[in-house]
């Protein structure tokens, strides 16, 4: 018998406390409830648009067929929508409060994906066929715009409309901002004066992952009531987790497990894409090899790609993109630390934070 087995055998059954001994919410839970409470006000909004565009809007969101007729197809986690929930409960208060924040921040997320899959030619999403693909260039351009204006709209007739809808239009920008520099990375050369740098990445990737994330915290905190310097730090701790987030995918995208990530294996060094890892590995000595294979071609095929992979591992490139990860991740806790926050919606916030970072929902 261990220690902890004979530690328990002796603690008389009526001293335990089941609040105590119940485990707490796992983040797949947390993400869950916090898309639960904010579906009826997002179905809500969504049933404002013009039918057509509202029909395609319920189509990005899983929720319907081509035509209309309903499914059950896989939402995303809602990511977003919790975050801004779990900022107003960290400042103490009602979760209702950061509902608005959460159908906000995911209605510009799905604009941002409906325009995304355009500008990168990507025919599915979650494994069927994209929303430009399903429904034609011109209708998706639609349906996104319409999801922006809708999301300014929404925070606009909440009593912090003036904070809220600048909060949320500067995030646009910079998520803007972020996949300019994205779509410009790719005609750049892997090596030499003109090659992308890490710190560019870096801030690329804040714009483009991190800015809606730190977004999200920050409507829900203010919405709460919460003064502007818990709102500052949520919106920088979103930020440092978007860069977490995005290093966490690019180490996916090259090693992952394509029955878990839903993309080829090697996926990103076959399309050429400019990840952390990648230009980490260029940065090591000895990488003529590794430049060498990239600049041959735009796409590698299996074999190029597999020993492209193999010389990103070997020159440290995947261990220093970890390392960066998790450093962020460290200073987005740090920001949390250094404000006042309710104890259980924090714990739960972290919780969500970490396994996002580390991609294990």
């Amino acid at each position: 018998m261990t220690s902890t087995a004979l530690h328990r055998s002796t603690v008389p059954a009526e001293s335990v406390n089941p609040a105590a001994a119940q485990s707490p919410p796992s983040a797949a839970q947390v993400l869950r409830r916090c898309r639960e409470l904010a579906a009826p006000a997002l179905s809500e909004a969504i049933d404002t648009l013009h039918p057509w565009v509202a029909e395609m809007a319920r189509y990005a969101l899983g929720r319907c067929e081509v035509g209309g007729a309903p499914a059950d197809h896989s939402q995303g986690k809602g990511v977003r929508q919790a975050l801004a929930v779990l900022g107003a409960e960290a400042v103490s208060g009602p979760a209702d409060a950061g509902v608005p924040g959460a159908v906000a921040v995911e209605l510009v997320h799905v604009f941002s994906l409906l325009h995304d899959d355009i500008m990168d030619g990507d025919a599915l999403r979650r494994g069927r066929p994209a929303v430009w693909k399903a429904y034609g260039t011109g209708p998706a351009v639609l349906a996104g715009d319409a999801l922006f204006a809708l999301a300014v709209e929404t925070v606009a007739l909440t009593p912090q409309a003036g904070f809220a809808v600048r909060q949320l239009t500067a995030a646009l920008g910079d998520l803007v901002r972020g996949q300019a520099d994205d779509l410009l990375f790719a005609d750049r050369p892997w090596t030499g004066p003109g090659a992308v740098g890490a710190g560019e990445y870096e801030t690329m990737a804040e714009r483009k992952t991190g800015a809606l994330l730190g977004c999200a915290l920050a409507l829900g905190a203010r919405l709460a009531g919460a003064p502007g310097g818990t709102v500052t730090a949520l919106d920088r701790a979103g930020r440092h987790l978007g860069v977490a987030f995005q290093i966490a995918d690019d180490v996916l995208g090259i090693w992952g497990d394509p029955s878990v990530t839903g993309k080829p294996v090697h996926g990103d060094l076959r399309q050429g894409k400019k990840t952390l890892p990648v230009l980490a590995a260029l940065n090591a000595p000895g990488c003529a090899e590794l430049a060498g294979l990239l600049a041959v071609s735009r796409s590698l095929d299996g074999a190029g790609a597999r020993r492209a992979a193999a010389l990103v591992e070997g020159a440290g490139g995947r261990a220093a993109a970890v390392r960066e990860a998790r450093r962020h991740l460290a200073a987005a806790d740090t920001l949390l630390a250094g404000v006042p926050l309710a104890q259980g919606p924090a714990a739960e916030l972290r919780t969500v934070l970490s396994a996002l970072a580390e991609r294990t929902i």
